[in-house]
């Protein structure tokens, strides 16, 4: 519509926030093809290289707790995904798990830690009272 109008294309880029050249790549294919042109036209390249099935198959696993399965372990990590795949006949590599976990909206839950051992939120309850031996604080003074 703005080039109907007479103006050119670094103005209609101005006005349509984006570059001169964008905007003649779009001038041109709409005076070749018309309306037709202003459609994406089929992309070009590699197919993608998992499967619906082999993607859906990382999902469930990522979703399924290890001990459900007799895994020996209670959280995933990248590379026990991987593995696990593995052994199922999928072999995908760490870096597109990590790219297709994302697209799901899953995100790798961040434990509390403590010397890399789970922290105990009953840990204080459970361990009990200190050792007589342990040396008591005082309140500071006020």
């Amino acid at each position: 519509m703005h080039a109907l109008e007479g103006l050119k294309a670094p103005d209609i880029g101005a006005r349509m926030d984006l570059c001169g050249a964008t905007v003649r790549h779009w001038l041109k294919r709409f005076n070749a093809r018309g309306l037709e042109g202003l459609e994406e036209d089929v992309r070009t390249g590699r197919p993608p290289t998992y499967s619906a099935e082999q993607r859906s198959a990382v999902i469930d696993a990522a979703l399924t707790r290890p001990a459900d399965l007799g895994l020996p372990f209670a959280a995933w990590t990248l590379d026990r995904l991987v593995a696990h795949l593995a052994e199922r006949g999928i072999g995908m590599r760490r870096s597109r798990i990590g790219e297709i976990l994302p697209r799901e909206g899953l995100r790798w839950r961040h434990e509390e830690t403590w010397f890399g051992a789970r922290v105990d939120p009953e840990f204080a309850r459970k361990r009990g009272r200190s050792s007589s031996s342990t040396r008591q604080h005082r309140p500071a003074a006020s």
